[in-house]
């Protein structure tokens, strides 16, 4: 899952608004001036990967995104289709102008935490918005959470896709700190473990494709996830990664009372992206597989760990070889946590409607 993009820094509001009233002007000349007889710009990159098919059943191997286009070559550039927006969906102005009220409804949302017992709230970050993969893993987390893990009422769903633009806040740097902030004040930070959820494309310099274009967003990299989760208390986190090259975030992650799980070493891809895929190899044998067959998190990514090698040796991919970080006192924690939670029945995987 490898972006094609180079990262973005954070990106001030005026541009936005330039960048709007440029878009506006352009369509309306596009659409009612006459034909420009000069040279039209080079279109806009987008990230394209090849299709992929999602196991029917959870025994079988998914098929592969072609690793030859993805991690040798990067990919070519594609035209980014100007249709892609959604006719029927907010304007990117309104999309974006409402972030800081969508999120103020998420979290008033959040369920209150059982006292005298350990609590897990999570955050699930679908990060790229051209490929209906990562909505699918974002919204199977809650999905999980709420039933499975029985912790109903206590994710945060950050997705960028153009089906949900109306109903969840955006994927994005802000929003992830909102959603920080608000965790905060409803979990117990000294108490309650944090479950970061993150799925998108990755680069092999470490940094995370945070798109939905044409909104300008802010890309992750290791340093900035680790900064963001610092200016935060939470004694008990478990961060995972499910993207290529994700092993390169388990240095800055790592630490006392934090389990790191990525999808990939530091200089490999991971598979199962893709616009025809439903899940990533990754999402499917840990989220699907893993914790429908046990709710302990390191064991699942033992089970999530062999499943993916058995696949990628049948399709013969190089290996993705996930990476895990047990960090001081979290495995005890979250052996404490499952004494006292209320662990449903599995539950299959569902592409989000």
């Amino acid at each position: 899952m490898q972006s094609l993009l180079d990262p973005r820094r954070r990106t001030a509001i005026y541009a936005l608004v330039s960048f709007a009233t440029g878009v506006l002007l352009t369509v309306g000349l596009l659409r009612y001036g006459p034909e420009p007889v000069t040279a039209r710009p080079e279109p806009i990159a987008a990230v394209t990967a090849a299709p992929v098919a999602a196991p029917s059943v959870a025994s079988s191997a998914p098929a592969a995104d072609a690793p030859s286009a993805t991690a040798a070559s990067g990919g070519d550039d594609a035209e980014l289709d100007a249709s892609a927006w959604p006719d029927a969906a907010p304007t990117p102005e309104q999309v974006f102008s409402a972030q800081p009220d969508a999120m103020r409804k998420a979290i008033d949302k959040l369920a209150p935490r059982t006292r005298g017992k350990p609590n897990v709230y999570a955050i699930a970050f679908g990060g790229d918005g051209s490929e209906d993969v990562f909505r699918n893993e974002a919204e199977y987390v809650d999905v999980l959470m709420s039933s499975r893990l029985g912790s109903p009422g206590h994710t945060l769903v950050l997705e960028n896709n153009p089906a949900s633009l109306a109903t969840r806040p955006l994927a994005s740097w802000t929003n992830l700190e909102a959603a920080l902030d608000g965790l905060a004040r409803v979990m117990d930070p000294r108490e309650d473990i944090l479950l970061l959820y993150v799925a998108t494309h990755g680069g092999n310099d470490h940094s995370l494709l945070v798109d939905m274009d044409p909104i300008p967003l802010d890309q992750l990299d290791p340093e900035g996830l680790a900064e963001i989760l610092g200016k935060h208390a939470f004694r008990w986190k478990v961060v995972v990664v499910n993207a290529c090259y994700s092993g390169g975030f388990v240095p800055k992650l790592r630490g006392t009372g934090t389990l790191v799980l990525t999808s990939a070493r530091s200089d490999r891809t991971s598979f199962g992206c893709g616009a025809d895929s439903d899940i990533t190899y990754f999402g499917r044998a840990w989220l699907a597989d893993g914790l429908n067959a046990t709710p302990d998190f390191i064991e699942a990514f033992g089970k999530a760990r062999t499943e993916i090698a058995a696949w990628e040796a049948k399709e013969s991919l190089e290996a993705s070889e996930p990476q895990i970080d047990v960090g001081a006192g979290i495995e005890d924690k979250l052996a404490a946590w499952r004494k006292t939670a209320k662990i449903g029945p599995a539950l299959p995987f569902k592409a989000a409607k």
